[in-house]
C-alpha cells in the first residue's frame, strides 16, 4: 500500500477560506482516486497562508486487470450501428462475439481492462482537482488562463516519498512543474525544504519558521496570548472569531503586549473591543477576561520570530496607530452625545428599511405598537416603557459611532439613551433587542429587551413574507431563519404568555396602514415559523416522529401554542423511551389497527360506549382509564406533566384488554361496545398528540 503526499504553496490565502479549501482538497483527491478504483480515505491535512498539504495512506500500487462484456446491436443490424458500436468499444468487427439470447442474436464485446497504475494516474487526478477547485473567488494572473484564489507558485506530489513527474497547465503557455521542495518564511530567505513525507515536512518547515499545522499554531496563540496578559496580572478576553482569523494570517505568531492611554479608557468597552478588534486585529486584555472590565492593554500576533527589541518597535507603532483609531471613536462618542437620541428618531424617515417596506421610522413606529400589544398581554409589563424603547431602538443606526462600527448598532443606542436621560428599562432594552442571533447567543436579559426583541423580529418576518422576499433553498440574506429561532428562544425561554398568531396578524395590518403591499399573515409563514420548531426540537435531541405526532395538533394555518408544543414534545419523548411509554405505542397499534380494519369494512364506529354492556372487568378498567385522560394538554409543566401520568396510567389496562377480552364478541351489541370503547381510546390519546405518526 502507498501514501500520497501533496503540497501546494502559493501568495496569501485569505483566512476565511483556509479552512474549506484545505478540505476541498482533500475530498477532491479522494474523489478522483476513488472514481479510478482506488481506496481513498481521507488523511491527514495541514494549512497555513501560504500552505496546503494532505495526505493520503492506504491507496493500493495498482489495480488487478479486468475483464467487462458490453452487448452491441443485433447481427442483422444496419452496418452503421454494427460501426458505432466497434468505434465505441475500440475493436473490429472480427473481435466481436455473436450470441445468441431470449430476444435474438447480438454482438457482445469482450474487454480485457488494464488495472490502473497509481503513479500514472495522480497527474491527472491533481491537476483535475486544481483546475475545478471550488474557490468563491479567485484571480488569474500574468496570461494564464488558469485561476487560483492568489497565484500559485508551487505543485508538490510525492508517492512514498518520491516525486511524481507531471505538470499543471497554466494556459497561456506557462506551466508548474510537479517537484518536491517548497518554501520557508517569506521575511526568513533559506533554501528551500526538501519533502519527503507529511511528518518530516512539519517537521522541517518549523526550521524555516513556518507553523503548517493550523491546530498546532492556534493553540500557540492562545497560549502566547495567557501568557501575555499573564505577565500583566490579567487575562486576555475570549474572541474565538478573531482568533480563527488571527490563526489564518500568521505563520509564525509572536504575541506582543501594548499599552492603551488611560485617557481612552473612559470610552464604552464595547467601543475600545471592537475599534481594536476591527480596525487592528487586536486582543483586549482585563483582570477578570471579561469584556466589560478592560485593562489598558491590548496584545497584537506578529507574523515574525520574537526578539526583544523589535517587539517594541512593533508595540509602540501600534500605539500609534492604536492612539489614532480610538481618537476617532472618541470623537464620535462625544459628538454622538450632544444629541439626545430621541432627536435621531427624526432622521430614520430618510432611511429606507427595505423597497417596499417603507423608512426605519416607520418600521420603529410598527415595533412601538407590537411592542404595546405584547406588554398588555404580558403580567408586569408597562406599555408605556415597552413602546418607548421599541421607538428609539433603530435611532443609533444613523449615529456616527454606528456609521463607523456597525457591530455596535443597538450597544451604542442603549449608552445614548441612558446619556439622554431615558429609563434604565428603555436603555437595557435597546441595547439587547437585536439578541438572540443564533444558536448559541445570549437572550435579552431584561424583560423590555425581550418583548422589544419579538416586536423587531415580527415585523420583519411578516413584513419580508408579505412582499415576497422569502428564503429560497439555503438562500436567507435577510436572516429570517434566525429572526424566527429567536422568536422561539424567547417566547420559550423567557415564558412569555402571549398570542403568536395574533401578534403576526397585528404586524400584518400595521404595514397594510402603511401602504405596504402586505395582503394579511402570508399563508407560508406559520409552516415556516414551525419548520423552526422542528428543527429546535430535533437539535435538542427529539425523535422526529414525537416531534410529527405533537406538531400535527396545530390548527391549520396557523402557529398556535408555542410553548406548549416545546413542552408537550419533550414530555411525550421522554415519556415513550419508559417501559410504560413503549407498551402504550404496542397498544395504541393494536387499537388503531383493529378500528382501521372495520372502517374498510364499513362499520360505523361510535365512541359512545354503555357501562351496561361491560361484562369483563378489563373493559372497565380500560373506561375508567380513558375517561382519566385530558379532554386537552395545557401549557404549564403541571399540566403536561398531569396528561403522561395519564398516558402511563393507561398502558396496563390496554394490554390487560387485549390479554382478556375478545373484540369480536359474538354478541353484536357487545361487540359494538367494544369497538366504541376502542374508538374512546383512539379519540382521547389523539387530543394529546397524533399518536399514528409514530414509528416502529
Amino acid at each position: 500500500m502507498s501514501t500520497l503526499f501533496v503540497e501546494l504553496g502559493c501568495e496569501e490565502i485569505p483566512a476565511r477560506l483556509q479552512g474549506k479549501a484545505i478540505s476541498d482538497l482533500m475530498q477532491g483527491l479522494c474523489a478522483g482516486l476513488s472514481g479510478l478504483g482506488f481506496t481513498a480515505t481521507p488523511g491527514r491535512a495541514a494549512v497555513s497562508p501560504r500552505h496546503m498539504a494532505v495526505e493520503i495512506a492506504g491507496l493500493e500500487d495498482a489495480l488487478p486487470d479486468s475483464r467487462t462484456e458490453r452487448r452491441g446491436p443485433r447481427t442483422d443490424a444496419p452496418d452503421k450501428a454494427i460501426d458505432g458500436f466497434c468505434q465505441s468499444t475500440g475493436l473490429a468487427r472480427d473481435q466481436l462475439e455473436s450470441r445468441e439470447t431470449e430476444k435474438g442474436t447480438f454482438f457482445f464485446a469482450v474487454l480485457d481492462l488494464k488495472g490502473a497504475v497509481l503513479a500514472d494516474s495522480l497527474p491527472s487526478v491533481l491537476c483535475a482537482v486544481l483546475a475545478d477547485f471550488p474557490w468563491p473567488k479567485s484571480q488569474r494572473w500574468a496570461t494564464s488562463s488558469f485561476a487560483w484564489v492568489r497565484p500559485l507558485h508551487r505543485v508538490n506530489m510525492l508517492l512514498d516519498g518520491q516525486p511524481v513527474l507531471g505538470q499543471l497547465d497554466l494556459g497561456g503557455g506557462q506551466a508548474i512543474s510537479f517537484g518536491a521542495e517548497t518554501d520557508g518564511h517569506p521575511f526568513y530567505p533559506a533554501d528551500p525544504v526538501q519533502l519527503s513525507d507529511f511528518d518530516r515536512y512539519l517537521h522541517d518547515m518549523k526550521d524555516v519558521h513556518v507553523l503548517v499545522d493550523h491546530h498546532q499554531r492556534r493553540a500557540l496563540i492562545a497560549n502566547q496570548l495567557e501568557q501575555a496578559a499573564a505577565a500583566k496580572s490579567l487575562r486576555p478576553v475570549a474572541d474565538d472569531g478573531l482568533l480563527d482569523e488571527i490563526t489564518g494570517l500568521v505563520e509564525w505568531p509572536t504575541t506582543i503586549i501594548g499599552q492603551i492611554e488611560p485617557d481612552f479608557m473612559t470610552l464604552p468597552p464595547e467601543v475600545l473591543v471592537t475599534s481594536m478588534r476591527v480596525h487592528q486585529k487586536f486582543f483586549a486584555a482585563s483582570a477578570s477576561g471579561r469584556a466589560d472590565q478592560l485593562a489598558p492593554y491590548f496584545m497584537t500576533v506578529a507574523n515574525r520570530v520574537s526578539d526583544l527589541q523589535n517587539d517594541k518597535l512593533i508595540a509602540a507603532g501600534n500605539e500609534r496607530v492604536l492612539r489614532a483609531r480610538l481618537s476617532d471613536a472618541e470623537f464620535f462618542y462625544d459628538v454622538d452625545r450632544q444629541t439626545p437620541l430621541a432627536d435621531y428618531q427624526d432622521k430614520l424617515g430618510a432611511v429606507t428599511f427595505y423597497d417596499g417596506l417603507g423608512t426605519l421610522a416607520a418600521k420603529a413606529e410598527r415595533m412601538a405598537a407590537l411592542a404595546g400589544t405584547i406588554a398588555n398581554q404580558t403580567q408586569g409589563a408597562d406599555a408605556v416603557l415597552a413602546r418607548r424603547a421599541a421607538l428609539l431602538a433603530k435611532a443609533d443606526l444613523v449615529t456616527g459611532m454606528v456609521g463607523e462600527f456597525p457591530e455596535l448598532q443597538g450597544i451604542m443606542g442603549g449608552y445614548y439613551a441612558a446619556a439622554a436621560g431615558e429609563a434604565a428599562e428603555v436603555a437595557a432594552a435597546i441595547t439587547e433587542h437585536y439578541r438572540p442571533q443564533g444558536p448559541s447567543d445570549a437572550m435579552p436579559a431584561s424583560f423590555y429587551g425581550q418583548i422589544v426583541s419579538l416586536a423587531d423580529k415580527i415585523d420583519t418576518l411578516v413584513g419580508f413574507f408579505g412582499i415576497g422576499a422569502k428564503p429560497t433553498g439555503s438562500r436567507d440574506p435577510f436572516a429570517l431563519r434566525r429572526a424566527a429561532l429567536g422568536i422561539l428562544r424567547i417566547l420559550d425561554e423567557a415564558d412569555l404568555d402571549i398570542s403568536l398568531d395574533g401578534l403576526l396578524a397585528d404586524a400584518a395590518a400595521l404595514h397594510a396602514a402603511d401602504g405596504h403591499k402586505v395582503d394579511g399573515v402570508d399563508a407560508d409563514l406559520p409552516g415556516f415559523i414551525l419548520d423552526r420548531l422542528r428543527v429546535k426540537l430535533r437539535d435538542a435531541g427529539l425523535a422526529h416522529d414525537v416531534v410529527a405526532a405533537v406538531l400535527a395538533l396545530v390548527p391549520a394555518g396557523a402557529v398556535g401554542d408555542l410553548r406548549r408544543w416545546m413542552r408537550l414534545a419533550t414530555a411525550l419523548d421522554g415519556f415513550l423511551k419508559t417501559e410504560d411509554g413503549s407498551r402504550l405505542a404496542g397498544g395504541w397499534r393494536r387499537v388503531a389497527s383493529i378500528l382501521a380494519a372495520e372502517e374498510k369494512k364499513g362499520t360505523h364506529l361510535s365512541a359512545e360506549c354503555d357501562d351496561g354492556l361491560f361484562t369483563d372487568p378489563a373493559e372497565i378498567a380500560l373506561h375508567q382509564a380513558v375517561n382519566a385522560l385530558p379532554d386537552a394538554v395545557g401549557r404549564d409543566q403541571q399540566d403536561i406533566h398531569q396528561a403522561m401520568q395519564a398516558l402511563a396510567a393507561l398502558s396496563g389496562p390496554i394490554d390487560s384488554f387485549f390479554d382478556a377480552v375478545v373484540v369480536n364478541a359474538d354478541d353484536a351489541g357487545v361487540r359494538a361496545n367494544r369497538l366504541a370503547l376502542l374508538a374512546a381510546v383512539l379519540i382521547r390519546m389523539q387530543m394529546i398528540a397524533d399518536f399514528n405518526q409514530l414509528e416502529g
